[in-house]
């Protein structure tokens, strides 16, 4: 992970764009790099203003893994204010406004309650369809292929798998998608592309979450390789600023591939990857966005349990 202290550079001009247009953990990362401060001399300071604020809880904050909600903790956002010297209510007005979004008109991000509730939800959705730990399967290969359309929302994805059986009788997986916050999975769809036809698909309104049974047509003994290929038809919800996987076992290499309309390009793009859903955001590397592609990828050798993303911030 970068240190604040090495974007000490930012210009004025970056930092009033996104303390306009938001959202709260882009624009709070923003004025503490401006201002050259590591986040024990933030918190220092913080404590001068008689807030008590972890160096933990700071983190969470400028990456959008958590959000002040606490009247303790919205006190010290009106101190970061004065401390970073910017302008009365700018920060608390992005909290105010739903901060975790994309302009006037776009969709949060995955805060940490929404990724701690979707799991949940997920957990029972899985249960339906009889889905329990990885299914008897182990993931040789993931590459995953996500565009993002004109009017910067997640339009669909498509999913290539490796599996290997490690007992007899596997015959499908249960694929995951979860659209961005106001999404509206009823109205998704579901493509068998390759090797296996769509089962039963069930869905979550609330979080946003649904899963579909892909069924192989076939019944593997343990042993044998599989692959299968599959998407997802989104657009349903408005801006998107990231996409991530999450891995509960190890395996095979992933890869993961984000596509931009030529319509709709980032200002810019990273990687990034959580140890769990309660964990900070670490292992933030910048992405090009070469032209005439406009996509911007991630490659892991080697899937380990947590969370792997691209993420963005749009103009």
């Amino acid at each position: 992970m970068r240190h604040a202290t090495q974007h000490a550079d930012i210009p004025t001009v970056e930092l009033d764009t996104v303390l306009r247009g938001g959202p709260f953990h882009v624009a709070l990362r923003a004025a503490i790099a401006a201002r050259g401060l590591p986040l024990q001399r933030v918190q220092h300071h913080l404590s001068r203003h008689g807030v008590k604020v972890g160096v933990t809880s700071l983190s969470y904050w400028q990456q959008g893994a958590r959000r002040p909600q606490r009247p303790e903790s919205l006190r010290a956002v009106r101190a970061l204010e004065e401390i970073l010297r910017l302008p009365d209510e700018s920060l608390i007005r992005l909290l105010g406004e739903g901060g975790e979004r994309a302009g006037a008109g776009g969709a949060a991000s995955r805060s940490y309650r929404s990724l701690v509730e979707s799991t949940e939800v997920l957990d029972g959705l899985r249960a339906e369809l009889d889905w329990f730990l990885d299914g008897g399967l182990r993931t040789l290969g993931h590459h995953e292929r996500v565009r993002i359309g004109a009017r910067r929302e997640l339009a669909g994805r498509e999913a290539h798998h490796i599996v290997r059986a490690h007992h007899d009788g596997v015959d499908r997986f249960v694929a995951v998608h979860q659209g961005d916050p106001g999404s509206s999975p009823r109205d998704m769809r579901v493509r068998a592309l390759e090797n296996c036809r769509t089962g039963r698909v069930r869905w979550d309104q609330g979080t946003g979450v649904l899963v579909a049974e892909l069924l192989f047509g076939t019944r593997l003994r343990s042993g044998d390789t599989f692959l299968f290929r599959y998407g997802i038809e989104d657009g349903t919800a408005g801006a998107c600023r990231e996409y991530l996987d999450r891995f509960r076992f190890p395996g095979g290499q992933y890869a993961l591939q984000v596509r931009f309309d030529a319509a709709a390009l980032p200002l810019r793009c990273h990687r990034f990857s959580q140890h769990s859903v309660a964990a900070p955001r670490s292992g933030r590397q910048e992405l090009p966005v070469p032209r005439p592609h406009h996509c911007a990828h991630v490659v892991e050798p080697r899937i380990r349990p947590g969370i792997v993303g691209i993420a963005w911030d749009w103009e």
